[in-house]
């Protein structure tokens, strides 16, 4: 093993993944009325119905960026074991935590002469990000270096395909994405919104399709039309306590392409707390993002 590949909670990967593919994952925190809950990236213990429904309930989270510390905190230790280091994370356009990772790397690359640190900003969040972290994982096992597992990636990332909708407008409204009066208009007309990671890491919305029943239909049409070689490539699906949404979306899915691979799970509290309970998210790999 050339180098060690790191990402954090917010990538979504369910913990068979982590512990076969060898990913190491940083913790990720948020506040819940000023208690600090610390997510360890373990999607199978996390109560996905009991999260959504005090979202529901109007409960306010607070998330908070990884910083700079906790990083040199846990690669230094892969450096100090002889391993290289590839960290995937969350876009830089909707989070600070690359920037944070961005800094660590700069020093601890200083520090140790002979070693090497890649972080790759996914310009993604939740399964994107975990899509290119097992990505990363394939290619340390092909005997690929740091670098150049990490400039694959870096190619790769602009043809990730990251699209979802959401079921309440009004979390998008909290997080700057869409006005209040956008938020409430839509509601009321029972738009749901398509939205999508677009070439710089921003969230930014596609279309807008009348009924959950037709976003969802959406959803497989833009797969079909967009997804290239899905027989040889991960597919992943994730949702905000919706898993019968999801579940309909991956039959339309396998119905169209069946891929190589299609990973299904809950979308974790972090990401998940700003786009809120019935989102549904799609995630592929097709020719630009």
């Amino acid at each position: 093993m050339s180098f060690a590949i790191f990402t954090d909670g917010c990538s979504n990967l369910p913990g068979a993944i982590l512990k076969d593919r060898r990913i190491r994952t940083l913790p990720c925190t948020y506040t819940m009325d000023d208690q600090q809950i610390v997510y360890n990236g373990d999607i199978e213990s996390f109560d996905v119905k009991a999260h959504y429904d005090l979202l529901r309930e109007g409960k306010l989270i607070k998330t908070s960026l990884l910083n700079t510390q906790l990083f040199l905190d846990h690669f230094r230790p892969a450096l100090e074991e002889g391993l290289d280091v590839v960290y995937v994370g969350m876009s830089s356009g909707i989070s600070g935590t690359y920037n944070a990772a961005r800094i660590a790397a700069e020093e601890l690359n200083e520090e140790y002469t002979g070693r090497r640190v890649r972080v790759v900003d996914s310009l993604g969040a939740g399964l994107g990000p975990g899509l290119l972290t097992i990505m990363a994982a394939d290619l340390r096992d092909d005997g690929k270096s740091a670098d150049e597992a990490a400039d694959v990636l870096e190619q790769e990332k602009m043809n990730l395909c990251e699209y979802f909708t959401v079921d309440d407008l009004m979390f998008l409204r909290r997080t700057g994405r869409l006005s209040t009066t956008g938020a409430l208009l839509g509601t009321m007309l029972g738009i749901k919104p398509i939205l999508r990671g677009d070439e710089e890491g921003h969230i930014v919305a596609t279309q807008k399709c009348r009924g959950r029943k037709k976003a969802v239909s959406t959803l497989a049409e833009i797969y079909q039309n967009r997804a290239v070689d899905p027989q040889n490539r991960r597919v992943a699906i994730s949702h905000g306590d919706c898993e019968e949404d999801a579940l309909v979306l991956a039959e339309k899915i396998k119905a169209i392409a069946e891929p190589k691979e299609l990973i299904f799970c809950p979308h974790e509290p972090v990401t998940g707390s700003h786009v809120g309970p019935g989102m549904l998210g799609l995630f592929f790999f097709g020719e630009g993002r």
